[in-house]
């Protein structure tokens, strides 16, 4: 019986009339397999029917060969069960084997794998079940989320597993180590008849593998059967070869050589237990290392009072909608961003920007969710809830970078792939080695040194170093203030070797006042600042708002404004009642005789004040001049980059004069000025030719290329949307010190990780050739597998130890 075809929309971005849609669904009925085809160019999508046996990523590149293009879309599972770099990579490589997935990356200390894939290709009950097959169990991330924190229900199923396995090996142990002391043998002499202490320690070490024990077998072997072992199988083999080994000892010792009918019981229980507790505090100080993010999310209140007809009502934060107003006691957290409507009080903002001291808020003026209100009553409009807040949004930007994978990582990957086999293949050879090296009975020797290979090479620590360094670092950056948008910006933040500043809003205070108000001959003073003023209304930059600023002061009627347009890096055009208007730099004037004008414009330029020309109807009617007092600390922020050994620019669409006389006061040697917003991003190209890696760092849209070409961008947090969405990195403080500080986080990072990297290589190289018995042959010790199993658990929680220490930094 032939499988019913399933019913596949995907949306198509680029086509803009009829024929568009014309050439698409015939591209697509072309593709074999496809039947009935519709698409629909309102709602820009193709609905069509796909035989199961088809490949999906057919249509994508089908639609893509026509000219049109399928948007990527990003998948996100919880998936619970993964222990080991290895398991990622199984996961990973499952999920890239699902027709239409581009990419795959599975994060062992968030729990979580994220998908690219052409959207409306690959479903997420196909991931889910391709993570199933590999023998792990998926969940939805919200689902995830709404259920009690992973890590807690983790820390606690394995207190309880390691307090058992604890409790039933104690008596393994004394009854092994009383063997020796008298007090009960295999030959029955001392307190226990003939064989009861045998016989024990095989019930009590039946009831550890079956019960705390189980986890590694009901994991291990499965993905041992299907040829993907991972750490669990080396457990699960370790652990039962010595049980297997000591029951047959036990019960049938005919079947042994003549003197090899040894018992291990006690190494079995016990490389359960250690390993055992070494999960148990791995999980305890991972639960840490998401503490930022879980504070994070603490900061939203459950509650608000909502104010409807005068009467103040307790409702759920989460009900909340744009348009509801709120009062905030002192005190009170901020239910959601909004806008003050009555009141005054200063804000506590520092889970923000980082920054301790309070920012006054009055009538007018933007609040946001999860700050702390102060000692006075606000009323504020709500304007933005859920997950649109401030705060939902850095908690997406802390996760994303916490989940993603890092360059470095890429060796762990590789070298994890294939280390499980290799040291299943190592296991075997000592063995077998053993078996004919060493002197007859030979078989309990070779079998201990096995163990102890298994044991010691499970690759838990590997999987841990990069992950586990991310998250502590990025979320302990959030606190600071500095939140990476991407956790590769950690890497390349680090390699940066210049430092290139925008000036106004970035260096300087970003709002600039009206000093100086020149009028050519002819022109009333008050009408060209009331009409310039008019037209600056209409733009964001700081230099605008200084205009209108000094207008308002001086109590001016602003005309109404029509046609009005912005062109980044010159300036203004536009309409003032009868007049038509330009402002802005020389550059913005061009073809008009600004002579008259120009001696007055060096003057003030080398004051450090901006020049700006204003036209009315084609004739220059004055020059204003804008001063902008440089951020406090702007100084020592550059001190503190140039002390890094780092190379600092000044990069600014500003006058020349202007610039360098800000450069000389920040002691910045390099100056790039009059630069339009392509010409930043040139300049980026210059600066990366002589200095190397660059990192940008702006807050308007005119820095937006810039910020997209430099290795990393920084934006100000208090800056434009553009800028922030164009980031790698974003300030919330708009405060150049955190620049510096970011450079530290970053550098403070990669060195962990390094460490990390380090540490989990060079136990297993140091310690695999020890538990194989090959110093033996020189005279040296070996590692028995109770102490492989110790030193197994130890390494995983030295890594997690190593990355809780940057949450000090």
């Amino acid at each position: 019986m032939t499988a019913p075809a399933r019913r596949l929309t995907l949306p198509v971005e680029g086509m803009t009339c009829a024929s568009c849609t014309g050439r698409v669904e015939r591209v697509l009925k072309r593709v074999p397999g496809v039947q009935a085809v519709a698409v629909n160019l309102a709602t820009g999508r193709a609905t069509l029917d796909l035989t199961p046996d088809n490949d999906p990523v057919a249509l994508a590149e089908a639609v893509e060969g026509a000219g049109y293009t399928v948007p990527e879309a990003v998948s996100e599972l919880a998936v619970e069960g993964m222990t080991c770099a290895s398991c990622t990579g199984r996961v990973e490589r499952a999920l890239r084997a699902v027709p239409g997935v581009r990419e795959a990356s599975a994060n062992l200390a968030t729990g979580r794998v994220t998908v690219r894939h052409p959207d409306g290709l690959v479903s997420v009950g196909a991931l889910a079940e391709a993570v199933r097959e590999a023998g792990y169990e998926p969940r939805p991330v919200q689902e995830a989320q709404a259920q009690a924190p992973a890590a807690p229900r983790e820390t606690e199923a394995l207190t309880r597993d390691l307090i058992l396995a604890a409790l039933l090996s104690l008596p393994v142990v004394v009854l092994d180590m009383g063997a020796h002391l008298g007090l009960g043998d295999h030959s029955g002499h001392g307190l226990l008849p003939a064989g009861w202490s045998a016989g024990l320690q095989a019930v009590l070490a039946t009831l550890v593998l079956a019960g705390p024990g189980r986890r590694f077998f009901a994991r291990g072997l499965p993905g041992l059967v299907r040829g993907h072992p991972d750490m669990n199988a080396l457990v699960a083999l370790g652990a039962g070869a010595a049980y297997l080994y000591s029951l047959v000892a036990t019960l049938a010792p005919g079947l042994l050589p003549a003197g090899a009918a040894h018992i291990y019981f006690e190494a079995s229980v016990l490389i359960v237990t250690l390993i055992l507790l070494g999960r148990s505090l791995e999980a305890r100080a991972r639960g840490r290392t998401g503490a930022a993010v879980a504070r994070l999310v603490g900061l939203a209140p459950k509650t608000a009072l909502l104010l409807r007809n005068g009467a103040e009502t307790e409702v759920p934060a989460a009900e909340l909608r744009v348009g509801d107003r709120v009062r905030v006691r002192p005190g009170e957290r901020l239910p959601a961003d909004g806008r003050v409507v009555e009141g005054t009080s200063r804000v506590d903002e520092s889970m923000l920007t980082g920054e301790p001291v309070p920012v006054a808020k009055n009538p007018g003026d933007l609040v946001t969710g999860g700050t702390v209100n102060g000692t006075g009553a606000l009323d504020v409009a709500v304007e933005r809830v859920g997950a649109d807040t401030a705060l939902a949004q850095i908690v997406r930007m802390v996760e994303a970078a916490q989940g993603a994978k890092l360059p470095i990582q890429a060796l762990a990957d590789r070298v994890t792939a294939r280390f499980v086999p290799a040291v299943l293949g190592l296991a075997l050879l000592t063995c077998l080695a053993w078996l004919a090296v060493a002197p007859s009975p030979a078989l309990g020797e070779a079998l201990v040194h096995a163990v102890a290979v298994l044991i010691i090479a499970c690759p838990c620590a590997m999987g841990l170093a990069t992950p586990t360094s991310i998250m502590v670092g990025t979320g302990r950056a959030a606190e600071r203030g500095v939140l990476f948008r991407s956790g590769t910006a950690l890497q390349a933040l680090e390699d940066v070797r210049v430092v290139a500043f925008d000036k106004t809003g970035t260096l300087t205070e970003g709002r600039p006042r009206l000093t100086d108000l020149i009028p050519a001959p002819g022109f009333d003073p008050d009408a060209v600042l009331a009409a310039a003023a008019a037209i600056e209304s209409r733009s964001e930059h700081p230099i605008a708002r200084a205009i209108v600023a000094a207008a308002t002061e001086r109590g001016l009627a602003l005309p109404p404004v029509s046609d009005f347009s912005a062109v980044p890096g010159h300036g203004v055009t536009g309409r003032a009642g009868d007049h038509r208007v330009a402002i802005g730099a020389a550059r913005h004037l061009a073809g008009l005789d600004l002579a008259g004008l120009a001696p007055e414009a060096a003057r003030l330029a080398a004051l450090g004040r901006s020049p700006v020309f204003v036209a009315l109807d084609g004739v220059p009617a004055a020059l204003l001049a804008v001063s902008d007092p440089v951020k406090p600390g702007a100084a020592e922020a550059v001190r503190a980059l140039q002390d890094q050994g780092l190379a600092v620019a000044l990069v600014t669409g500003d006058d020349r004069r202007t610039a360098e006389g800000v450069a000389r006061h920040l002691g910045i040697a390099t100056v790039l000025a009059e630069v339009l917003p392509a010409g930043k991003r040139d300049a980026v190209r210059d600066l990366r030719a002589q200095h190397g890696p660059v990192a940008f760092v702006g807050d308007g849209i005119n820095d937006a290329p810039a910020l997209a070409e430099a290795e990393t961008g920084l934006a100000l947090g208090t800056g434009t949307d553009v800028a922030v969405e164009s980031a790698d990195v974003v300030l919330m403080a708009g405060d150049p010190a955190t620049v510096a500080e970011a450079l530290r986080l970053s550098r403070a990072v990669m060195r962990n990780i390094r460490q990390n990297l380090f540490w989990a290589f060079a136990y297993n190289v140091a310690l695999i050739p020890v538990a194989a018995g090959v110093l033996r042959i020189f005279g040296g010790p070996s590692l028995s597998p109770v102490l492989a199993a110790g030193a197994m658990a130890l390494s995983s929680v030295f890594v997690v130890g190593n990355a809780l220490r940057l949450r000090r930094v």
